[in-house]
């Protein structure tokens, strides 16, 4: 004769069950993540970074030192035209080179004529350039170095010889305009404005 349990123990005995069940999934799944734990240490540092600047200046303003914007009239065969300009690297970064771009914004065969036409030259003092005006000469109390050699008015990107091109340094130029002698009638009653641009490049890249 078989006796079975009551109906209330056969259901306590199935929850104790599932309850000791779950104890086992929750300890296999404790042992699980603690076989990925791992210590960790970390550290950093915060660098700042900033680039300089290439900046030329000093050519535009009409002032003692400054003359370029000044214009000429009523210039015959073999006159000159003398104008300071002090030409700064008033940028954070040494220059490679400058180079000076002219074309004309109103032309004539003044500019035109690369043989009886004006003829430009530059000239470095090493100290600023004495000037009587006016019409304006310069004389320098330093060291004359040239430049730019005597070429046609306008020109792409002439190499410029014998500037400081360290950051804050400033560069006394003599711009001398001549129109030869050998300039013939057909040079007579012309105009011509001349836009003069001074370009600096950066030095060489470097490690820092």
């Amino acid at each position: 004769m078989k006796h079975s349990l009551p109906t209330a123990t056969r259901a306590s005995t199935r929850t104790k069950a599932l309850v000791t069940g779950g104890l086992v999934a929750l300890t296999a799944a404790g042992v699980g993540g603690a076989a990925f734990a791992a210590f960790t240490g970390t550290t950093n540092a915060a660098q700042s970074v900033a680039s300089g600047t290439v900046s030329l200046a000093g050519i535009g303003t009409n002032a003692a030192g400054n003359r370029l914007t000044v214009g000429a009239s009523n210039i015959a065969a073999g006159d000159t035209i003398q104008r300071a300009v002090t030409l700064t690297n008033n940028g954070t970064i040494d220059l490679a080179n400058v180079t000076l771009t002219t074309n004309a914004t109103t032309s004539s065969l003044l500019n035109t004529d690369t043989v009886t036409g004006l003829q430009m030259t530059i000239d470095k003092c090493s100290v600023a350039w004495t000037e009587s005006a006016i019409p304006y000469t310069y004389t320098c109390g330093g060291t004359t170095s040239s430049v730019l050699a005597s070429t046609p008015v306008i020109g792409a990107n002439l190499a410029l010889a014998n500037l400081t091109l360290t950051a804050a340094a400033a560069n006394n130029l003599r711009v001398t305009l001549t129109l030869p002698s050998a300039a013939g009638n057909t040079l007579q009653a012309q105009t011509s404005v001349i836009n003069y641009t001074f370009t600096g490049t950066q030095r060489a890249a470097t490690n820092q």
